[in-house]
C-alpha cells in the first residue's frame, strides 16, 4: 500500500516535470515572438562577459536571439553595430556578435576595476536601437615590472634600527587577482621588507633596517626584491638593491605635514601655482641643504606638474583635462646632502569645467526622401556625446530653421529626425538641415552639423496652361500647313513626370471634319491648319486641347481653343435682280409717261457672301442713255425718276449699274436696267414702227464712224473678191465659172419697213414685210414652198439688245418653226384692278411671280405676236380699250419684287449700329391714268 502510493506520487511528479519541460519549451519558442511584439518589454541593456585578448571573429553571443529577432528577418532588418571603434561586428546571417578587433583591457580601461564596453546595435525596417554592454575580464597577461633593474641606496651607518626606506613599486597593468599582490625580499641579516599602500590603492615596498650598520664591517649590502601577482600560475618581476653604508648624518629632513590636499579647476593655464612644500633639517651647514624631487610618481604627473627642486614650489606644466584624469597623487621627497630624506604626499583634485563642446554624429541618413512621405517618416539617426560630467555633460538637440522636421529622443543619447509636415519637391527640392546640440553647462556650449536632405520627385502635378483659354483669329484662305496658334503648358515635376505632350481630344466639329481642319504638334504645342479656311462656310469653331505628362499614372489638363475665321473680300457682289429669266430672256420695267420726279421705278437687289465692310454694298450708275433722268440710291439700289420725261426724249432708256462692296480692294458686279416709258403694254408695240427720232450730235458722230468702218470693210471685201476673180480667170477650165451663172434670179425688190431699232421696247424684234402685200404684220417665217423667198422678205436686225451683268441675252425665234396666227381671245383682257403697273407700286395681290419656265416665255411671245397681227388687221387697237396683247393676269400689277429676298438685312457694319433693311421702297410718284409701269420679258430673236 505504501509502495503503491509512493509510485503514484512518483509518476505524478514525472508528469508534472514533463509538463514543466513542455511549458519551458513553449516559452522558449514564444518568448522571442512576444518580445518582438512588445519592444518595451526588452531589458534596457544586454550584457555579455568575455575575457580580453580573444581572437578575431570569436563569438561573444547571439545578439539576434537575445534581442528576440528572427534570423529570417536579419537581411531586411540590416542589424549592425554603431560605435566609435568597432571592437565588435554582427554576423548578418546568424546574428552572432563577433570580436572584430584586438581587445586589450589595460589599453581600454587602464586600472579601472570594471571594464565595460558600451555600444549600440541598430536595426532598420522598423528602426530600433539596442544597447549592448560587454564586460571585458582581465587575464594575467602582464608581468609585474620594476622601473629600474637596479636600485642604489646610501644609508648612514648611524641609522637606527627600525628606520624605513621606501622603494619604487613594481607596475602591473592587470587588475584584481591578476594584479600585483605582494613583494618578497631574499633572506639577509640586516634588512626586512614591509608592504605599504598609497591612498589610491597601489602597493609599494619599504625596506626596514633590523640591525645597526657598521661601515667598517660591510660597506655594501646586495639584496634581491621580487614582486608577485595573483595569477595562476603567478608571474613575478625582480630588481637588485645595492646599499652603500655612508658616514653619519644625524638629522634627516622633516616635512611640515605628511599629506597635502589641493583642488584645481581644469581650465587653469600652464604655469599656474599649485602648492609649495617645505621640509626642515636640524643639521647645519651643508647637511641642512634640502633638495626636492618627485618620488615614485606616474609619468602623467611629470607631464602636467613641475617641481622646483630648490624652493619646493609646484606649478602646472600643461593644460589639465578632467576628462583625462580627475585627480593626481604627487609624492615629494626632500633629501639633504647626507642622503637623509623625508617624504610627503600631495593629493590634487581636478574640478570639472564645461570645456567640452557637445558632439553631433549622424549615424544614418535616408536620402533622397520621396516628397509624398507621410509625417513621422524617419529621416536620420542622430547621436550626441559630451565628455563633460554632470550637468556639463547633459546634451539637448534641436533642429534649427525648419518647422517641417523635428527631433524625437530615442534612447539615452540618440535622437530620431522625423518629418512633421507634408513635403513638396516643387516648392523646395532640398533642405539644408542644421542640427544643434547644447549642453547644460554655465555658460552652455553648443555645436552644429549641417547635412543636405534631397527630396525625390513623384508625379503629383498636372500640366498647367499659360492661359485659361485660347482664342485665335485666322484670316480665311490661309495656306494649308500654316501655324495658327501655339499653346504652352508647364509641369514643375522632373524627368518624365514633367515632359508634356499635346493632343486634340474634342471639338464641336465632326471628328473626320476636325482632322481636315487642325492638327497639333505633340512636342511643341504648335497648332497647324490642315486646309484653307472659308469664312462663308465656317466662321468659328472650338477645339479642346490636352496637355499630358509622361508620369505613371499620367496627369493631364484640358484647355479650349476657339478659332475665329476672319473674313476677306473674296466674294464679289451677286445681282439677284434684274436677272435673266429661267428661259434666258431679259426683263424690262415700264414707267408711266406721267411719272413725277421721285417715282420709284425699280430696285437693284444684290447680295454679298462676305460680312462686315466686305458685304456693305453701294450702287453707282456707270452709264445711262439719258443722264440726269434717273437717280440711284447709294445704299438702297432704288431707281427713281429725277425729273419728268420730255417730249423729245426716247421712251426706251438703259441704265448700267455697278454694285461695289466695301472691301479693300473692292469687288463689283454690273447690272443692266431696261426701262420703257409707256402707260400700257399696248403702247410698246406701235413704238416699233415709229421713225427714229433725231439723235444727238454724239450719236451722229458714232453713226459716221460706223459707216466709215463699214465702207472700209466693203472695200476690203471687194479687194478680196477681185483677187479671187483674177485667179479664177487665169484658169483654163470654163467650168470654174459655172457657179456665177445667172441661174437664180431674185424677185422684184421688196418694200422695206422703217427701222424699228429705236423703239421703246427693251427687246427688239426682227420685222419682216412681204413685198406682195401692202399691210404690215408680224408673222413667223415658214420654210414651206409657199413662203416667199429670202429676197421677198427684208428683215431689219435689231440694233439694241438687252444686257445683263453677264452680257447680252438675245434669244431668236426658231427659223424652222411655222406657227399660224391665232385668233384673238376675248377672255385675256385685264380687269381694271389688274392693269399693268411698275414693280414698285402694287395695288393688288402680292403673290404674283415671274415666268419661270420656257413654256411661259413662249406663251408671252405668242401673245405679243397675236396682238401685233390684230393691230395689223385692224381688229384691235394698241392703246386703251380691250387690246392688252393677250397677257395673262400673272403679269399684271400684282407682280412685285417682294419675291426677291433682300440679303442686305444680314449685313452689319463694324463700329456702326446702322442696319440695312429689306423693306421695299415706297413709290412716292403718282400713278398716271393709264396705269403703273410693269416688268416684261422680251421675245427671242429669230435666227436666219
Amino acid at each position: 500500500m505504501g509502495k503503491g502510493a509512493k509510485g503514484a506520487r512518483g509518476r505524478q511528479r514525472m508528469k508534472a516535470s514533463a509538463g514543466r519541460r513542455r511549458l519551458v519549451q513553449w516559452l522558449q519558442v514564444l518568448l522571442p515572438f512576444l518580445l518582438s511584439l512588445f519592444p518595451g518589454a526588452l531589458p534596457d541593456q544586454i550584457r555579455y562577459s568575455i575575457p580580453e585578448e580573444l581572437a578575431k571573429n570569436s563569438v561573444v553571443g547571439n545578439v539576434a536571439k537575445d534581442l528576440g529577432l528572427s534570423v529570417r528577418d536579419l537581411p531586411a532588418r540590416k542589424l549592425r553595430v554603431s560605435a566609435e571603434k568597432e571592437y565588435f561586428t554582427v554576423n548578418p546571417d546568424s546574428g552572432d556578435l563577433l570580436v572584430g578587433d584586438r581587445i586589450d583591457r589595460e589599453q581600454i580601461c587602464g586600472k579601472q576595476p570594471l571594464c565595460i564596453l558600451d555600444f549600440d546595435t541598430v536595426a532598420e525596417n522598423p528602426l530600433n536601437i539596442f544597447h549592448i554592454a560587454v564586460i571585458v575580464q582581465d587575464i594575467n597577461d602582464n608581468t609585474p615590472l620594476f622601473k629600474q633593474s637596479k636600485i642604489d641606496l646610501k644609508i648612514v651607518e648611524s641609522t637606527k634600527p627600525g628606520t624605513t626606506f621606501p622603494l619604487d613599486p613594481a607596475l602591473d597593468s592587470d587588475v584584481g587577482p591578476n594584479s600585483l599582490q605582494r613583494y618578497h625580499l631574499n633572506d639577509n641579516e640586516y634588512f626586512d621588507l614591509a608592504e605599504k599602500q598609497t591612498p589610491d590603492g597601489r602597493k609599494y615596498p619599504e625596506l626596514i633596517l633590523k640591525h645597526s650598520l657598521d661601515r667598517e664591517e660591510h660597506i655594501f649590502h646586495q639584496l634581491v626584491l621580487t614582486a608577485l601577482d595573483g595569477g595562476d600560475p603567478p608571474q613575478s618581476g625582480k630588481t637588485q638593491i645595492l646599499i652603500q653604508v655612508t658616514d653619519a648624518n644625524d638629522n634627516p629632513p622633516v616635512f611640515s605635514q605628511d599629506v597635502y590636499r589641493v583642488t584645481l579647476r581644469e581650465d587653469v593655464p600652464p604655469g599656474f601655482f599649485v602648492l609649495q612644500v617645505t621640509a626642515t633639517d636640524d643639521d647645519e651647514g651643508i647637511n641642512a641643504e634640502i633638495t626636492y624631487s618627485f618620488h615614485n610618481v606616474d609619468e602623467q604627473v611629470k607631464r602636467f606638474f613641475n617641481l622646483n627642486e630648490k624652493t619646493g614650489e609646484i606649478k602646472t606644466k600643461d593644460d589639465l583635462d578632467f576628462e583625462i584624469a580627475s585627480s593626481y597623487t604627487l609624492s615629494i621627497e626632500a633629501k639633504d646632502p647626507g642622503d637623509l630624506a623625508a617624504h610627503c604626499i600631495i593629493q590634487v583634485e581636478i574640478l570639472d569645467e564645461n570645456d567640452c563642446t557637445p558632439e553631433v554624429i549622424v549615424t544614418s541618413v535616408f536620402t533622397p526622401l520621396p516628397e509624398d512621405s507621410p509625417p513621422g517618416t524617419i529621416i536620420a539617426l542622430i547621436k550626441t556625446r559630451d565628455r563633460d560630467s554632470g550637468e556639463n555633460g547633459e546634451v539637448y538637440c534641436q533642429v534649427l530653421g525648419n518647422a517641417k522636421f523635428i527631433l524625437k529622443s530615442s534612447s539615452k543619447n540618440y535622437y530620431k529626425l522625423v518629418t512633421d509636415g507634408a513635403l513638396d519637391r516643387e516648392e523646395t527640392p532640398e533642405y539644408n538641415l542644421t542640427i544643434t546640440a547644447t549642453d547644460g553647462g554655465k555658460p552652455p556650449l553648443s555645436s552644429s552639423i549641417i547635412f543636405t536632405l534631397h527630396i525625390s520627385d513623384i508625379n503629383d502635378n498636372a500640366p498647367v496652361f499659360q492661359q485659361n483659354s485660347y482664342m485665335v483669329h485666322v484670316a480665311e484662305n490661309n495656306p494649308p500647313g500654316a501655324s495658327v496658334a501655339q499653346i504652352s503648358a508647364s509641369d514643375p515635376d522632373l524627368g518624365p513626370n514633367g515632359q508634356v505632350s499635346y493632343s486634340i481630344v474634342a471639338s464641336d466639329l465632326e471628328p473626320q471634319e476636325l482632322l481636315s481642319y487642325l492638327s497639333v504638334s505633340a512636342q511643341t504645342g504648335v497648332v497647324f491648319a490642315q486646309r484653307g479656311f472659308d469664312h462663308e462656310h465656317l466662321r468659328a469653331f472650338e477645339v479642346t486641347l490636352q496637355a499630358r505628362d509622361q508620369g505613371s499614372p499620367a496627369l493631364s489638363t484640358n484647355v479650349s481653343l476657339r478659332v475665329l475665321v476672319g473674313d476677306l473680300n473674296d466674294n464679289a457682289p451677286r445681282v439677284l435682280y434684274p436677272a435673266l429669266g429661267p428661259d434666258g430672256s431679259a426683263l424690262f420695267d415700264m414707267v408711266p409717261r406721267a411719272a413725277e420726279p421721285g417715282y420709284l421705278v425699280t430696285k437693284v437687289v444684290a447680295v454679298d457672301a462676305d460680312s462686315g465692310h466686305n458685304a456693305w454694298l453701294s450702287y453707282h450708275v456707270l452709264q445711262a442713255s439719258e443722264p440726269g433722268l434717273f437717280s440711284l440710291g447709294l445704299r438702297t439700289g432704288e431707281v427713281r425718276t429725277a425729273r419728268a420725261l420730255g417730249d423729245r426724249e426716247a421712251a426706251r432708256q438703259r441704265l448700267l449699274v455697278a454694285v461695289r462692296d466695301g472691301g479693300q480692294p473692292p469687288l463689283s458686279a454690273t447690272a443692266t436696267l431696261h426701262l420703257i416709258f409707256a402707260d400700257s403694254l399696248q403702247e410698246v408695240l406701235p413704238d416699233l414702227s415709229d421713225p427714229p427720232e433725231p439723235s444727238d450730235p454724239q450719236a451722229e458722230l458714232q453713226f459716221y464712224l460706223v459707216v466709215a468702218l463699214a465702207l472700209i470693210s466693203v472695200l476690203f471685201l471687194l479687194a478680196v473678191i477681185l483677187a479671187i476673180s483674177l485667179r479664177l480667170r487665169s484658169s483654163s477650165r470654163a467650168e470654174d465659172w459655172g457657179c456665177f451663172q445667172p441661174g437664180l434670179s431674185s424677185k422684184p425688190g421688196p418694200g422695206v419697213l422703217p427701222n424699228y431699232s429705236e423703239g421703246t421696247l427693251p427687246y427688239s424684234y426682227n420685222l419682216c414685210v412681204a413685198s406682195q402685200t401692202a399691210k404690215t404684220e408680224f408673222n413667223f417665217l415658214n420654210v414651206t414652198p409657199e413662203v416667199p423667198s429670202a429676197q421677198d422678205l427684208l428683215c431689219d436686225n435689231a440694233s439694241w439688245e438687252p444686257e445683263a451683268n453677264r452680257g447680252d441675252a438675245g434669244v431668236p425665234f426658231p427659223s424652222d418653226t411655222s406657227l399660224k396666227q391665232a385668233p384673238p381671245n376675248t377672255d385675256w383682257r385685264f380687269s381694271q384692278a389688274q392693269r399693268p403697273g411698275t414693280s414698285g407700286s402694287q395695288n393688288g395681290d402680292d403673290t404674283g411671280t415671274w415666268p419661270n419656265n420656257q413654256f411661259d416665255t413662249e406663251m408671252l411671245q405668242a401673245m405679243i405676236l397675236a396682238s401685233a397681227s390684230e393691230a395689223a388687221d385692224g381688229s384691235s387697237t394698241l392703246g386703251g380699250g380691250a387690246g392688252t396683247m393677250g397677257l395673262s393676269a400673272r403679269y399684271g400689277p400684282q407682280f412685285t419684287l417682294q419675291h426677291v429676298p433682300d440679303y442686305r438685312q444680314n449685313v452689319y457694319i463694324p463700329g456702326s449700329n446702322a442696319t440695312l433693311t429689306n423693306a421695299a421702297g415706297k413709290r412716292d410718284g403718282k400713278a398716271p391714268a393709264g396705269g403703273n409701269g410693269n416688268k416684261k420679258k422680251s421675245g427671242k430673236k429669230e435666227k436666219k
